[in-house]
């Protein structure tokens, strides 16, 4: 029961975390903080001078904190993508993506465990929901890749496991922790919350006085007849709302958005569909990221042939909008989009980290 009562370091922005600190011992939030920093600049606790004549009150701050991670149960990787499974303290599993390029390192990390927005393409989506994840538990992932597991990292996305707006509260406060200069000090513009169209979530985020980070949204088809079917959001918020909310994050943020688009053989691939993406773009300050649809242990649909691909970049090209195809990674130990989920249970594993 003690462990309840614990101050978690991986919940607190450095403010608060000195102020739970302060308002536990009545004293030690100055002491507090200098820890704090030290923490997460460099993932141990070295001396500090501010220490040489409070040791005591060091050891007390120590001992009222919750420094505990995951565990870092399998280690998958092929030339540019590695994927961990990690165990939560209820022995749950969540995955965590590590991307290389010459440019920069980008992790992705999961917001729950599942997800219940049922994508039809999305093997995390095929899991359904069993829990969100804690603030802790979002931000403890960022610590295990850079001081656990030593990877090189600038940006991080929220495209790991679940919908970051259907777990809105815990998501933002781990981003002003993330964006705290005093702990990670992440910039604006080395986050990018992926959402499947959480038009709420997107709303509550445009109404965030201090957060301010990349939105993309997965669209995926350009009419609300085929994305209900792909996407069941779709039910609840149509895509003339998406739009709505869409330009306004455009307008209130001076910002770009990030448009996802699955291209799935048969289905959404064709000219014509590119030409009503186009449609229903206009008026949006936006980019297009086009990706062939991943292989999956289940599921049915296939990407286009390249020929297609092309095509429908082109079309969408000739109609004004910047176009790139995503380049498909990490396919073969399914860490591409649409593939993290179906995780294998915790028991089993010997834990590696």
């Amino acid at each position: 029961m003690r462990c309840v009562m614990m101050i978690s370091i991986f919940s607190h922005t450095h403010n608060s975390f000195s102020e739970a600190v302060r308002s536990r011992l009545g004293r030690g939030g100055v002491h507090a903080g200098i820890l704090y920093q030290m923490w997460f600049r460099s993932g141990a606790l070295s001396h500090d001078p501010a220490f040489n004549n409070a040791q005591v009150l060091r050891q007390a701050i120590l001992e009222v904190t919750d420094f505990s991670l995951p565990k870092v149960i399998k280690e998958q990787g092929d030339e540019d993508t590695k994927k961990f499974l990690l165990e939560t303290d209820d022995s749950l599993s969540i995955e965590m993506v590590f991307i290389t390029t010459q440019a920069r390192g980008t992790l992705c990390i999961s917001s729950q465990v599942g997800c219940r927005m049922g994508c039809a393409f999305c093997e995390t989506g095929r899991m359904g929901l069993q829990r969100n994840l804690s603030t802790k538990e979002i931000v403890s992932q960022l610590f295990v890749a850079r001081f656990v597991l030593k990877l090189k990292f600038s940006n991080v996305v929220f495209m790991g496991m679940g919908e970051p707006f259907d777990n809105y509260d815990n998501v933002i406060e781990a981003l002003r922790i993330l964006r705290d200069p005093r702990g990670f000090a992440f910039g604006s513009h080395q986050i990018t919350i992926s959402t499947s169209g959480h038009v709420k979530g997107i709303q509550r985020l445009i109404d965030e006085s201090d957060i301010s980070v990349n939105l993309a949204v997965s669209v995926n088809a350009p009419d609300d007849t085929l994305r209900r079917k792909l996407m069941p959001i779709n039910r609840k918020y149509d895509m003339q709302s998406l739009h709505d909310v869409m330009h306004q994050y455009c307008v209130r943020t001076g910002r770009q958005i990030l448009i996802a688009y699955v291209l799935l053989d048969g289905v959404n691939a064709s000219i014509d569909h590119a030409d009503a993406l186009a449609n229903f773009l206009r008026d949006l300050n936006v980019r297009v990221n086009l990706i062939a649809c991943n292989p999956q242990r289940h599921g049915h649909f296939k990407a286009p042939n390249l020929s297609h691909i092309e095509a429908f970049k082109k079309r969408l090209r000739q109609h004004g909008y910047q176009t790139l195809l995503r380049p498909s990674r990490g396919q073969n130990i399914m860490a591409g989009c649409g593939q993290l989920g179906r995780v294998p249970k915790i028991e089993g594993y010997g834990i590696i980290r």
